[in-house]
């Protein structure tokens, strides 16, 4: 799957076939807009999906593999270019005009932005900084392959988003990456290597202060129609398609909104930015008192630059140079063996406070704040690395067994009693189930409209339910024989959505099946 961003000559190369009517709507309504703001048509426009989990929640940022799939929902950001300016006056700097289709919520903004830097206030909740953030981390790839006195030219911009902000659907990670993929293009990159670009959306994304892993960005720029996405982040970026086998009944996936927002960076401090430093604070604390004394976890991809599968390896590793005559156990294995250690090594399920990690760690509490806890905000008196922990491993092993269910012929084989296969897709179901139970139990990342969600869905025909994203709200994912969805879709409306307040929009938005869809793409206009 790697190589380069592919440039789309049609509408027919980006959006599935029960897609098009509703896209080729929205495009020409973005093209006419553009003109009537800036007076001439763009040259390009830059496309990068939203994703949905299936299965690997808030394990990326511990750097352990993942199954997304990209979704219509998407960022879209029209461009025409300015070249760069000659004045000795205006020679300091160049000019971003960006708009914003929905200008009532996200209003106009221009910037002479000074060729040296890209400033961004990550205190300041701006959506320019999303697009911000992507030009820094282009401009840092630019200026690698043409020096440091590169000059990038002045950009118009028109963008137009469909992933719901808040809703667990990575709208942050389709804005950045489509934002970075257009200063390439409008810098005359027509070929964007596709791992380049992650990698740079990745890092990117920090900027605006969410220790995001490489989950959202992998899926949003890697992702092919009709497949999932195994993504893995060890030794390297990779990502390959994963098609799911024939069943009888057939496997669909809706997406449903609770619509109760969930902003990771609103919340960070005591949500999502604290989940990844407990993890790492997890990863420190097992080291320091499994591994011999001394022992240095090694440095790596996590947003604070150690992580449990970091611990993982370098466990495994003195465990096998200690006996270099054992049979190496497979990654599940070492996975089961991880979840007892921690079981019985951090038996505090209240948490740890700073001064207790601290004291195992051999560090100051200065020292251990400025190591794990000074680049993003968090707030906590204590830390849950038990909880964290065993989530983290225990969801790694639910991905690689639901890897092995898709992957091996004999699982749909033993599965399936003549033509059907239900055995075997509640099978697949279970393991989004424990997943949804884990995110509720040990990560705390779910809430009670999400909880609500999936029990009306399972008691309509859902063979598995469960948050999708960040949590704290958004959305769920739901894998549904294709039999049930009617069923489904009623149960939801009427045990939840009739309680809520909707818009004829939102009702229409509240479930949707998703079919996987591609990944980012530049549209040049003609």
């Amino acid at each position: 799957m790697a190589g380069s961003v592919p440039i789309a000559r049609s509408l027919k190369d980006i959006y599935t076939e029960d897609a098009l009517n509703a896209q080729a709507q929205r495009w020409s309504k973005l093209l006419a807009k553009f003109e009537t703001i800036y007076g001439h048509a763009p040259e390009f426009v830059s496309r990068s999906p939203g994703r949905v989990n299936i299965i690997g929640e808030h394990i990326d940022y511990s750097l352990y593999s993942v199954l997304p799939m990209a979704i219509t929902a998407d960022a879209l950001l029209a461009v025409s270019v300015s070249p760069a300016k000659t004045t000795s006056a205006q020679a300091d700097s160049y000019k971003i005009q960006i708009a914003n289709v929905q200008e009532a919520k996200f209003p106009t903004r221009e910037f002479d932005v000074p060729y040296d830097a890209v400033d961004i206030d990550a205190t300041v909740h701006e959506w320019t900084n999303y697009f911000k953030s992507g030009l820094r981390g282009a401009l840092e790839l630019l200026r690698k392959k043409y020096g440091h006195d590169f000059r990038p030219k002045s950009m118009q911009i028109l963008m137009d988003g469909t992933v719901p902000a808040g809703g667990g659907l990575s709208s942050s990670a389709a804005f950045v990456s489509a934002s970075a993929l257009a200063v390439m293009a409008a810098n005359g990159e027509r070929e964007v290597d596709k791992t380049a670009l992650t990698e740079l959306a990745i890092v990117s994304e920090r900027a605006v202060g969410v220790n995001s892993g490489g989950m959202d960005q992998s899926a949003s720029v890697f992702s092919e129609r009709g497949s999932a996405l195994f993504v893995s982040f060890t030794p390297s970026l990779k990502a390959r398609p994963v098609y799911f086998p024939e069943t009888s009944p057939e496997l669909t996936f809706l997406i449903a909104q609770s619509f109760v927002t969930a902003d990771k960076f609103v919340t960070g401090p005591i949500h999502y930015n604290l989940r990844v430093v407990e993890c790492s604070l997890a990863a420190a604390y097992l080291n320091a008192v499994l591994n011999p004394p001394g022992t240095r976890l090694p440095a790596d991809a996590a947003p604070l630059g150690v992580s449990l599968h970091g611990f993982h390896e370098t466990y495994v590793a003195l465990a096998e140079h200690h006996n270099p005559n054992s049979t190496r156990r497979s990654i599940p294995a070492q996975l089961e063996e991880l979840i007892a250690l921690t079981t019985s090594t951090l038996t505090k399920r209240e948490g740890y406070t700073r001064e207790e990690i601290a004291a195992v760690l051999e560090i100051t509490v200065e020292e251990l704040d400025q190591q794990f806890t000074s680049r993003f905000p968090v707030r906590a008196e204590r830390f849950k690395l038990r909880q964290r922990a065993l989530h983290v491993f225990g969801e790694a092993l639910r991905v690689l067994k639901f890897m092995e269910l898709l992957e091996d012929p004999a699982y749909l084989a033993q599965g399936s009693r003549g033509s059907h296969t239900s055995i075997y897709n509640a099978q697949l179901g279970a393991l989004l189930n424990e997943t949804q139970d884990s995110c509720r139990q040990a990560y705390e990342c779910s809430c009670e409209e999400i909880d609500a969600i999936c029990t009306i869905a399972r008691a309509a025909g859902s063979y598995g339910s469960r948050l999708t994203g960040a949590g704290w709200g958004g959305c769920s994912v739901h894998l549904v024989p294709a039999d049930k969805v009617a069923a489904v879709r009623k149960a939801l409306q009427d045990e939840y959505y009739s309680k809520l307040d909707l818009t004829e929009d939102q009702k229409e938005a509240a479930v949707v099946v998703s079919r996987p869809g591609s990944g980012s793409a530049l549209y040049l206009v003609e």
